[in-house]
């Protein structure tokens, strides 16, 4: 029920209070110049309240952008550990541009006028800002509005739905070729570093990630069994990697050498895992290898494994992705297997025709 009142100011100015109530809801006023704005919106509101829409954009009318960052940053984040800093970073970077705004305020246009200032940006590192970065900092904003949307009630719908995705570029698929293998490997074998060699070859026989390695500790590790059992990934998941051939024998040698008490099996400093990073990056250099980064012994991994006949889903399995997608990058290197498959179906089929 609403009730519409004319007021007139002392000037003679006309004008309108409304007052909205419906049972089981708190009443709402207005006030407006014309009588006809006052009935549009009364109609505008018994509609949404009983849509269940009004308060929520009372709500949104409430918040600042910065408060929901804020409040992300406190009750969500620490949730995510592995993401934490990064994605604290992200947002702070959103708060800092639209953190006086109200949540109501904020608009589709708003935030694609600064995704579209992500993009042409400068790092501090002196380049321009890649489309998968801003995609990033675009995701840690969207899921910051899905709970602030679907847990906290302080909006209704979130305006990320609305703002374009830059396109990111295909995945990178760089893996070392038959001569720059041994070079790699006989530079890594030659550090000063004890731990890079068995790391890399880890890397390559396994398609395990950095991360993985240097948290790894010895009571995931069974020899006996020949695997390794890993309980903190990527995607949350437990994975297990078989340690087979040369990485079985050094990770033994590893075990029979290590001094001290460290759960870990590549100990640094502390109670902080080894740091390979210069020596890496020296092995890489002395080795004559362009382009090349950790992470593609990952890629290497994967690429010998297509070539050598596995499947898409085998790969999955190894590499610890839960779809096809991020493996079809390597369908191309098992081609040839494919068409051995197939020639070899055809002769069975049609060989004695």
């Amino acid at each position: 029920m609403a009730a519409i009142v004319e007021r007139i100011s002392n000037t003679g100015e006309k004008s309108y209070q409304v007052k909205v109530r419906l049972k089981g809801f708190p009443p709402q006023t207005a006030t407006f110049k014309r009588i006809t704005d006052a009935k549009k919106w009364v109609q505008n509101t018994e509609s949404a309240i009983r849509e269940g829409r009004h308060f929520k954009t009372t709500e949104a009318k409430k918040h600042t952008f910065g408060e929901m960052i804020d409040n992300y940053i406190t009750t969500v984040l620490p949730n995510k550990p592995k993401s934490e800093d990064k994605q604290a970073a992200q947002l702070k970077w959103w708060k800092d541009e639209l953190g006086a705004y109200t949540l109501a305020d904020v608009t589709p246009a708003i935030i694609g006028e600064h995704r579209d200032k992500l993009l042409h940006g400068i790092t501090y590192r002196g380049t321009k800002r890649s489309n998968a970065t801003v995609v990033r900092y675009l995701a840690a904003l969207s899921h910051c509005y899905s709970i602030a949307a679907n847990e906290w009630g302080w909006i209704e719908n979130s305006p990320m739905r609305k703002v374009r995705k830059p396109t990111e570029p295909k995945g990178r698929v760089r893996f070392l070729s038959e001569e720059e293998r041994p070079r790699l490997l006989e530079k890594c074998k030659e550090s000063s570093n004890p731990y890079l060699y068995p790391m890399v070859v880890l890397a390559l026989s396994t398609g395990m990630r950095h991360g993985e390695i240097v948290g790894l500790t010895w009571d995931v590790v069974d020899f006996h069994r020949k695997m390794v059992v890993l309980l903190e990934t990527k995607n949350g998941e437990r994975r297990a990697a078989p340690l087979t051939g040369l990485a079985h024998q050094l990770l033994k040698a590893v075990h029979e050498n290590k001094k001290g008490d460290s759960a870990l099996v590549f100990p640094g400093l502390g109670t902080k895992p080894v740091n390979i990073r210069l020596a890496w990056e020296e092995a890489v250099k002395a080795a004559k290898i362009e382009n090349f980064r950790f992470h593609d012994l990952r890629h290497s991994a994967a690429s010998y494994l297509a070539m050598n006949g596995a499947t898409l889903a085998e790969l999955a399995e190894v590499l610890g992705h839960k779809t096809l997608a991020m493996v079809k990058r390597y369908s191309h290197l098992s081609e040839q297997h494919t068409s051995k498959v197939v020639a070899s179906m055809n002769e069975k089929i049609f060989g004695g025709l």
